[in-house]
């Protein structure tokens, strides 16, 4: 799915029926897949994106516009029978984000015919479990071709079905341990996803950085302090930063270092832009890891 976006800064979220100061103001393109392509070209991989048609209107235009710029691969139809879909979020100094969208039926089906040519050739696909079944088309045809498929699953572990239809098409699943990323145990959904047949297990814990389970070895990264402007696409950021290592032969160690650098970094931005490799390595060097052994 393919949304132009807002974010919105606050202080703190007002309560029902009242108001807050607007901070900053930013504009960005989601959903989690979009805002991956987009950082993996800043950081000068080759990408492209397998997205849902637009509306061939104002927003949908500009949406385009804004892919080819940025050199982003893929072709994004436009349809007039269609109206382009809008996200808000709004992010708040505790790193929380309250996020509002769209999900028109019609624009989802649009990925049933989505044009999968861009997969010839690739290294990995990317998807998102709140796509639903559009996902496996295009996860199929991944396996078909012997591309691994690296899954955002969020809290989709909760549903048994859905668990075992979308995990077990994946090579590496991105967790969290409920929606609101509170409690829960990591370890637990780890087992889950690897029990499922993934192959890397990770699940991210907001600001206190991940768990990931990977051939018999586990690893515990802690995320470092960092003063927070905006939460929003801190997950697909992690996500981004570990299919950069991936596409590098990293260890799993360097990629959750990296990928948990990149996801506070980019807290302390406002919208979703690609962190500077610089920083962020310098940043990953200094990321805690706890390692240890399941058995």
């Amino acid at each position: 799915m393919v949304t132009p976006a807002v974010v919105l800064i606050v202080d703190q979220f007002p309560e029902h029926n009242t108001g807050a100061v607007i901070k900053e103001v930013g504009d960005f393109i989601s959903d989690d897949a979009a805002i991956v392509a987009c950082i993996l070209r800043g950081w000068e991989v080759r990408s492209g994106l397998i997205g849902s048609t637009l509306g061939n209107d104002r927003r949908g235009r500009r949406v385009v516009r804004q892919l080819k710029k940025l050199g982003v691969l893929g072709r994004v139809p436009l349809s007039g029978q269609l109206t382009t879909p809008y996200e808000v979020n709004i992010s708040d100094r505790t790193g929380a984000r309250t996020y509002f969208w769209q999900r028109d039926r019609r624009l989802l089906d649009t990925l049933d015919t989505a044009d999968l040519s861009l997969l010839a050739g690739a290294a990995m696909l990317y998807v998102d479990w709140y796509d639903g079944e559009h996902i496996l088309r295009a996860m199929d045809e991944a396996d078909r071709l012997g591309i691994p498929v690296f899954l955002n699953l969020e809290y989709g572990h909760q549903d048994p079905e859905i668990l075992a239809r979308y995990a077990g098409r994946a090579a590496i699943c991105q967790a969290i341990t409920n929606p609101a990323q509170r409690g829960g145990d990591p370890l637990s959904v780890a087992r889950q996803l690897l029990k499922a047949g993934v192959k890397t297990a990770l699940v991210t814990l907001a600001g206190d950085g991940c768990v990931a389970i990977q051939d018999g070895q586990v690893l515990r990264a802690r995320a470092p302090a960092v003063s927070i402007v905006d939460g929003c696409g801190a997950g697909a950021t992690f996500s981004a930063g570990f299919m950069y290592g991936y596409l590098r032969g990293w260890d799993l160690e360097d990629k959750i270092r990296f990928a948990t650098a990149a996801a506070s970094l980019k807290v302390t931005m406002l919208g979703i832009q690609a962190p500077p490799l610089q920083q962020l390595q310098r940043l990953a060097a200094e990321v805690r890891v706890v390692a240890s052994h399941e058995g």
